[in-house]
């Protein structure tokens, strides 16, 4: 008789639940696996080593505050509840964001696609070939509709863009004037986010109508082509007058309406910018978003954020990577131009592919489908009585409706679910996108007629249709002939397009990535789901409140648990990445600072072991930077510390410290350094990004802290999208609430004296707020403790593992390192002759992305295994070091020579594997198949070892052009 499975005991109800406990699929080792790892490190529980790990004065002995986890289906429940409060109405409101349509192809296998969206930034290009060739058509797409020599692989938003776009051209300006010009027609959102960046940096902004900056003394000016009204502009005797008058010109614009309109590199702007939003990527509330920034290749060592350049490996095989890596501002630390260090690459990615999708042919039949539409409801209008304010327009109108336009946006939202947009003087805005239809335009001229039955068929207007660009600017298609733009038109190609692309790159769905600093943890799908329901992705930044009341209860109640689990009195979720965070933590500090008459306070301390994007949001939030040497333990020197506090005592405006440290320490004397820096008139700022390490067992605002920011896409699992989107909210004690930042188009937003914003909308990237939502909803207290606890111990278990051939660097009090830690390479460099760069190239041809390398430890690895990581991918990732580093010994011991061995040589592709020639000291089966499990699932990397050098000394940021294509057919 077979024996029966189940026992006999009835079990509860609780314990029923349990197969929907989301908590056990979220922490990679089970309890088995733990007992063994904690076996290893010679503790008897986890609570011991945690114990052991984080400093007994800091130790949070209280449970946080939050409620009991959810399973995951119950979580869905909960916020499609919330969802459904949300009120899909199409907006019209334009502001720079438009409704779209993402192609099906596109958002299920790229926006939905974990092969995409886990990805991390590609500073190993090897293995990042995919999102290298995705982010390289964006480049080019920009590069063709602008009518610029460069662009970057994107910004975070449209108004922060222009504000880099200011700061890089006072530093490339001849011009010693302070001053820049504004648009008074540019967005109001892209003006107040200028506002906020001039300020501390000492600049005098200035709005005006653009026929009067001529004869002002300015080093630069922004014009907005078409403008916020919908207006045309012919800027191009413009230009030509400022230039002679030696000033600068930016230009933001609308990349659809490039499409019909000519470009502005071709009447001389020095800077392009805008949002590539309506390029296939959903509203999200307002954002992420992929804002462009293109310019002129003179200012290449200048541009802000990242350029994607072709190289070659050492195969002479061209090949994809970030160029002039050097100009990372995390690099240049105090000397940044810019604390941008990263981009949008998942947003940029699926704008590109859009433009690939429909081809040259596809965007300009969308862009004039979209203008002739929009000229049908001008003559419309006009038949109806209604005086248009602007001449000229592409897809926009603004009209005179006096004491009607209230009436009329009511009738056009209640009858017919549109949103309109209402400028003062009682004008009404109308843009038009490439969702709308002839029904669109018949709804819109019922809801300015009335009751009155107009006899009006959009569909039988088409002869009257205004045309409302302005001849002289008209454009045809003279952009997008590379073969990338015109190749993959069907689905089949598209899907087969997009698949090779994926293949060629290393992300989460492949195998663990161990970066330092980065935490690369799950995303898991039941977080990801949400962000693709329209209720959440289909709302108009601008649109009515009342239509994203759940939008508004998701984001305040995970404000809130954020700020309970961090002991923060408020947080704001409006910086929509980690460096925007900082640089808001540090004006908040600054505005504090003079409310009380103190704003002379102008030195902020950084200790050299923090981030490298501290520096540079302090220098741009108008700040001295004072760096703080560390000790041998890679601690904060406190003697150091006390004597940069004394010399600067009078002006210290606070410290900016990273907590655990980047050098993977908890800080004994965090306390003690807060005091200090509390008692000498300083406030402290606490970069989170190593927050994952802190949650239930340590609480910043208790410790000291008085503002930090948190990075969603890091501690609450917003995935890293290959560098971007990302989501950097900011925790304040209740002494900066005042000042947290506002926004001009939502009176409620921020405190009663609110900085200015930090980026184009009130709650930054909403669109994948409900990731960490789902996150936190279904962890709980207890879960988020039990991460924390879990990625203390992957990491020492991991940090014991290799230091079975590796030292590592820096240990807290006790021997035990916090959720990182450094491995030192060095030995193998001095002893063997492999580099660190050696090792990470080697680590490709065992299926690993490589650590965070040579930072903040030149030549050594900085490893963070997270707590998704199972005991067994974490042996697999060690015993891959820790042959590598028997690797290295035989080459030591001359088994190989030091010019020809598999590490030196390494990646190996495939087809350097299968050549008929070999000619190595080592074998085909070495080169390849290190492992045993590499037999079952082998990454090839598409290209062997790129020359960074070669790509340096040949910067080429475009696509090859379609004859090289033929050429090589031939």
């Amino acid at each position: 008789m077979a024996k029966q499975r189940q026992s006999d005991r009835k079990p509860s109800l609780s314990e029923l639940a349990q197969s929907d406990d989301f908590i056990g699929r979220h922490i990679g080792p089970d309890a088995d696996e733990q007992q063994a790892m904690l076996k290893a490190l010679g503790v008897e529980s986890l609570q011991d080593l945690v114990d052991q790990a984080v400093p007994s004065t800091i130790r949070e002995t209280e449970r946080m505050p939050l409620g009991a986890p959810m399973g995951e289906q119950q979580a869905l429940d909960a916020l499609r509840a919330l969802a459904d409060q949300n009120r899909q109405a199409k907006s019209l409101i334009g502001l720079g964001f438009h409704n779209t349509i993402t192609p099906p192809v596109i958002q299920r296998n790229v926006l939905e696609n974990p092969g995409w969206y886990t990805a991390y930034t590609p500073y190993q290009p090897e293995i990042s070939q995919g999102r290298l060739e995705a982010l390289l058509n964006f480049q080019q797409m920009v590069i063709d509709l602008t009518g610029m020599e460069l662009a970057n692989a994107s910004l975070l938003d449209e108004a922060t863009a222009a504000a880099e776009a200011m700061s890089m051209m006072q530093r490339v300006s001849k011009s010693k004037s302070k001053r820049f010009l504004v648009d008074a027609n540019a967005h109001p959102q892209t003006i107040a986010v200028m506002r906020t960046r001039a300020e501390p940096l000492g600049l005098e902004l200035v709005v005006e109508t653009p026929a009067n900056f001529p004869g002002q003394e300015a080093f630069g000016v922004l014009v907005q082509y078409p403008d916020t009204t919908g207006e045309v502009p012919d800027h191009r005797k413009l230009v030509e007058t400022l230039h002679g008058e030696g000033t600068l010109v930016a230009v933001a614009t609308d990349l659809l309406a490039l499409c019909r309109l000519q470009a502005p590199g071709t009447w001389g702007a020095d800077v392009v910018l805008g949002n590539s939003q309506r390029f296939g990527v959903p509203l999200g509330y307002g954002g992420p978003h992929a804002a462009f920034f293109a310019t002129h290749d003179k200012y290449k060592r200048n541009v802000p954020g990242r350029i994607i350049g072709v190289s070659v490996d050492t195969d002479g095989t061209p090949a994809l990577r970030m160029a002039l890596q050097t100009r990372e501002q995390h690099i240049r630390r105090d000397k940044a131009t810019s604390n941008i260090c990263t981009a949008q690459v998942l947003l940029a990615n699926m704008a590109g592919l859009y433009a690939c999708w429909h081809g040259p042919n596809g965007l300009w039949t969308i862009a004039e489908r979209v203008h002739r539409l929009t000229g049908i409801l001008a003559a419309g209008l006009q038949e109806l009585g209604f005086t248009r304010v602007n001449t000229q327009f592409f897809d926009t109108l603004t009209v005179e409706a006096g004491d009607q336009a209230q009436t009329i946006v009511k009738r056009a939202l209640d009858d017919h679910e549109i949103n309109l947009r209402v400028l003062d003087g009682g004008r009404i805005g109308i843009a038009l996108d490439e969702t709308c239809t002839p029904e669109t335009v018949d709804a819109l001229l019922q809801a300015f007629a009335g009751e009155a039955e107009i006899g009006m068929q959009a569909a039988k207007m088409d002869g009257k249709a205004v045309d409302g660009l302005p001849a002289a600017l008209a454009r045809g298609i003279d952009y997008l002939d590379h073969a990338n733009f015109n190749a993959v038109h069907t689905e089949t190609e598209m899907l087969r397009y997009l698949r090779r692309l994926q293949s060629k790159d290393i992300a989460l769905d492949r195998s663990m990535i161990p970066l330092g600093s980065c935490t690369m943890k799950l995303n898991a799908a039941a977080e990801m789901q949400p962000v693709s329901w329209p209720e959440f992705a289909q709302i108009h930044p601008f649109a009515p409140k009342d239509q994203a009341v759940g939008y508004h209860k998701m984001a305040d109640d995970l404000a809130d648990k954020l700020a309970k689990m961090t002991g923060f009195h408020a947080v704001t979720l409006q910086p929509n990445s980690g460096a925007q965070g900082e640089y808001a933590g540090l004006l908040l500090i600054r505005a504090y600072h003079e409310s009380r008459g103190e704003g002379h306070r102008s030195v902020v301390l950084i200790p050299t072991s923090a981030h490298g994007t501290n520096p540079a949001s302090a220098k741009m939030a108008g700040y001295q930077v004072q760096l703080v040497d560390c000790d041998d333990h890679g601690n904060v020197d406190v003697e150091d510390l006390k004597a940069k506090i004394d010399k600067h005592r009078d002006k210290l405006a606070g410290l900016m410290v990273t907590y655990p440290s980047t050098h993977g320490v908890f800080e004994s004397a965090i306390k003690d350094i807060c005091a200090r820096v509390h008692d000498a008139g300083g406030q402290v700022y606490m970069d989170g990004a190593n927050l994952n390490a802190l949650l239930g067992v340590a609480n910043p605002g208790r410790f000291g802290a008085d503002v930090a920011h948190m990075n969603l896409h890091k501690t609450f699992c917003i995935p890293h999208g290959g560098g971007g989107p990302g989501v950097g909210p900011v925790g304040v004690a209740e002494h900066l609430t005042p000042f947290l930042p506002g926004h001009p188009l939502d009176s409620e937003c921020g405190g009663d004296q609110a900085i200015g914003p930090i980026c184009a909308t009130p709650l930054g990237s909403a669109g994948i707020l409900p990731i960490s939502w789902m996150y936190t909803a279904m962890m709980g207290a207890e879960g988020l403790t039990r991460a924390t606890e879990t990625a203390i111990l992957n990491a020492n278990y991991l940090a014991h593992r290799l230091s079975e051939g590796y030292p590592i660097l820096y240990r807290g009090e006790n021997g035990r390192v916090a959720h990182e830690c450094i491995v030192d390479t060095r030995v193998l460099r001095d002893e063997c002759g492999i580099s660190v760069d050696d090792v990470a190239k080697r680590l490709i041809d065992f299926g690993y992305h490589a650590p965070t390398m040579s930072w903040p430890v030149a030549g050594a690895l900085m490893v963070e295994p997270t707590e998704s990581e199972s005991k067994a991918e974490i042996d697999r990732f060690c015993e891959a070091l820790l042959t590598i580093a028997r690797e290295a010994r035989e080459v030591e011991k001359g088994t190989w020579p030091q010019a020809d061995n598999p590490l030196v040589n390494a990646p190996h592709t495939l087809a350097q594997v299968t050549a008929d020639s070999w000619a190595h000291a080592y074998s085909r089966q070495d080169a390849a198949y290190p492992a045993e499990h590499l037999l079952h699932d082998k990454y090839w990397a598409p290209v062997s070892r790129v020359d960074n050098a070669y790509g340096d000394r040949h910067l080429v940021c475009t696509c090859p052009p379609i004859e090289a294509y033929r050429e090589a057919a031939e």
